[in-house]
């Protein structure tokens, strides 16, 4: 792997760049976890840019999807955003100097003249480009026309990028078009774009698809012409779908904001992404602070990297039950509310993740196992109801409400020996029960261990559930042939 350039400005600055013209997708959110952990490694600066001068394309509701994102995932940023639509005046400055100087030149060539000249070379098989007619054009503009400003490439020698991913790479200047840096409307393009805010925010390493990688070398040209030096660069792989096949929508969730609303934590996110190209030994948890320690660009991957949905399950369930339950419970709560249900509204939620993290893979399915500790089941299941609140289960749960009614304090460790003295009283197994008295207080036949399902509901919901349940059994009863 190439040396990180001795040269460079010290902290570094990084950027993430995102185009808002859809959804944050996964590719995007590792490439900006990437800058992140390199700008936080090193004490440096992450900056946030929204490249949105495709106006047709780019909306505010993507702007709000990227921050959203950004924020779920806590991926801070310490400069921005930066909007590139208010820094037209800017770029008009720029583009002004690159004419003055001959780095740039006005080109008339018509639409339809562009077409044909394309046409022809690929008919060659050659590569298409254009032919630089324009570049030592002199005279007086033609009327009517409203030119482009193409850049002036040099014709010769080599654009040599030393990236830290990918190693040397050589691009050949005869290769090389003048690109266009400013359209017929005066809208600059995208590699003038991020030429100009590269210098003018004095990023040090650009890290970022490798896509990219062919504008690299044109983007180091403007650069030179402009008598800056450019930055490090860092070209990361693709990310492919299960299949090997470039990541798509086929492929399910690609939004980030998508893995949230399926119940996946933003610790299980970025542990995920983060190991999608990169690794330290053998190990598969990392913390936001192992990240940061140990994450070094250069040590990423050449080759793509292909999603694998059971890891991201698997990490996501280590998270559910390892961390801290204060900060699965602030996750928890959007999920409740979800499903119309006011997180305050019943007991704390830090007590139910540490009562639920070992039955729940996702947040989802955690706040759905929950749902009856915040609102009135509808009804009985059918099935468990026909077996745990009949007219024999009646004697045990009246006896069940009376010793509860009285309990005190109404701890876990209280609700437990007022079931197993029950039980023994009775000469029957804890889940003779146990059981009619969890689908008395849940609705169902699943739920944390019923001593914990007691203390969690309180005092005044046991007893209201368990009087509808007394009252089901004795309609069962009364229902029942003589």
């Amino acid at each position: 792997m190439p040396p990180e350039p001795t040269s460079r400005a010290v902290p570094p600055r990084t950027r993430f760049a995102p185009s808002p013209t859809g959804y944050l997708h996964i590719g995007g959110v590792r490439t900006a976890l990437f800058s992140w952990l390199h700008a936080r490694r090193h004490g440096g600066v992450f900056v946030l840019r929204i490249e949105d001068t495709d106006r047709e394309r780019s909306t505010e509701a993507s702007v709000n999807v990227i921050l959203e994102g950004m924020r779920w995932l806590g991926l801070d940023w310490d400069e921005g955003p930066f909007f590139q639509t208010q820094r037209f005046d800017r770029y008009g400055e720029v583009l002004q100097r690159l004419l003055d100087a001959g780095h740039a030149y006005r080109c008339y060539c018509s639409r339809e003249r562009l077409e044909a000249l394309r046409a022809e070379q690929m008919a060659r098989k050659e590569k298409p480009r254009y032919d630089g007619r324009c570049r030592t054009r002199t005279g007086p503009p033609p009327e009517g026309v409203a030119p482009v400003v193409r850049f002036r490439n040099p014709v010769d020698g080599t654009v040599v990028v030393e990236d830290l991913i990918r190693g040397r790479v050589a691009f050949q200047n005869r290769e090389l078009d003048d690109l266009i840096l400013a359209r017929a409307d005066g809208t600059p393009t995208y590699n003038f774009t991020v030429v100009v805010d590269d210098l003018d925010m004095a990023i040090t390493h650009v890290i970022r698809g490798d896509d990219h990688l062919n504008n690299t070398p044109r983007q180091i040209n403007i650069m030179r012409a402009l008598g800056a030096e450019p930055p490090a660069y860092a070209h990361v792989p693709m990310i492919l779908g299960p299949d090997g096949k470039r990541l798509s929508k086929r492929h399910g969730a690609v939004s980030v904001l998508q893995y949230r609303d399926e119940g996946y934590l933003p610790e299980a996110v970025l542990n995920y992404l983060v190991r999608l190209g990169w690794s330290h030994g053998d190990q598969e948890v990392f913390s936001r602070e192992e990240m940061i320690e140990l994450f070094d660009v250069r040590e990423v991957n050449k080759a793509p990297s292909a999603v694998n949905p059971d890891k991201l399950l698997w990490l996501n369930q280590h998270y559910i039950k390892t961390l801290d339950p204060a900060l699965v419970a602030r996750h928890l709560a959007w999920h409740l509310e979800r499903l119309g249900l006011d997180p305050t509204g019943g007991p704390a939620l830090e007590e139910v993740v540490a009562a639920q993290r070992e039955r729940a893979k996702t947040l989802v399915e955690m706040a759905a196992n929950s749902a009856f500790l915040f609102r009135e089941p509808e009804g009985f299941d059918e099935k468990a109801a026909a077996k745990h609140l009949g007219a024999a289960q009646r004697p045990i749960l009246e006896v069940l409400r009376a010793k509860l009614a009285d309990l005190e304090p109404w701890t876990r460790e209280a609700a437990h020996a007022v079931v197993t003295g029950v039980a023994e009283d009775a000469g029957a197994k804890l889940g003779k029960v146990a059981q009619p008295l969890r689908v008395a207080l849940t609705g169902g036949t699943v739920s944390p261990p019923i001593d914990v399902t007691i203390y969690l509901l309180g005092r005044a919901r046991t007893l209201a559930r368990l009087d509808r349940a007394l009252a089901h059994a004795a309609g069962a009863g009364a229902a029942e042939p003589g």
